[in-house]
């Protein structure tokens, strides 16, 4: 059963993750990208991590493609607004399709068929362990991320701050 459900939820994740790339439309890609993170909380699930199961559905679902979606409705893109895309643009995108396709053949290779991970340990994935090990030998990356978002943050608002003339 729990094998059977994984492999559905991978076949719909490939599946949705190719419609984001070859969808015309923008909206319908971000559609297709926010199912696409849905089938990655489900993945989640099935490996036990509630916490970034939960983080995964809110933040990404819930507020950033949310986002994306208002961003590009409010866009207004119409084919007159599409700029042309030089050949060298479009040479450069065939080499890197290119080596997206060695790097996936390269990779399917080196896998091999093995049974599913049956979890030993059912505490695994849950937020206090998590939060062990943020707080614990994590601690200081942990908070210099943090100051490094804030910085980020503060930068981002004196940038779009208007200067009173």
């Amino acid at each position: 059963m729990g094998t059977s459900v994984f492999y559905l939820v991978a076949f719909l994740s490939i599946f949705f993750s190719l419609m984001v790339i070859f969808a015309k439309n923008p909206v319908h890609s971000v559609l297709y990208l926010i199912v696409t993170f849905f089938t990655f909380t489900v993945h989640y699930i099935l490996l036990n991590a509630q916490f970034l199961a939960v983080v995964n559905f809110i933040v990404y679902m819930g507020a950033i493609m949310v986002l994306f979606l208002f961003v590009l409705m409010l866009l207004n893109l119409n084919k007159d607004n599409e700029p042309l895309k030089s050949g060298l643009v479009k040479v450069v995108g065939i080499v890197a399709g290119c080596c997206l396709v060695v790097t996936l053949i390269g990779s399917l290779k080196a896998t091999a068929v093995s049974n599913p991970l049956v979890l030993q340990n059912v505490n695994l994935g849950l937020v206090k362990n998590l939060g062990k090990e943020l707080f614990g030998p994590f601690m200081l990356p942990f908070e210099l991320s943090s100051i490094l978002l804030l910085t980020a943050m503060v930068g981002a608002v004196l940038l779009t701050k208007k200067e009173k003339v």
